[in-house]
């Protein structure tokens, strides 16, 4: 396994994951407790999304994939 590359896409999964959950969380109301509400037309949204194939995503939504996808193969290219 290339090391080098392991690391690389490591660091870009933390890097989306963070900005994943960032997004989440601002569209959640926060409670005293620290806890986190996600409203319910939000949580229906994702659950859409979830059970949607790429192929059927509106190409709004594709497009969001493909950005992600388009940051793993610029890092790919980088240390092949």
């Amino acid at each position: 396994m290339n090391k080098e590359l392991l690391e690389v896409m490591s660091d870009l999964e933390h890097r989306r994951w963070s900005s994943w959950q960032k997004y989440l969380h601002s569209k959640c109301e926060k409670l005293e407790d620290g806890s986190l509400v996600i409203p319910g037309g939000y949580v229906e949204n994702l659950e859409r999304l979830i059970k949607t194939d790429y192929k059927d995503l509106t190409e709004k939504e594709k497009e969001s994939d493909r950005d992600e996808a388009r940051n793993g193969i610029e890092l790919y290219e980088k240390v092949k």
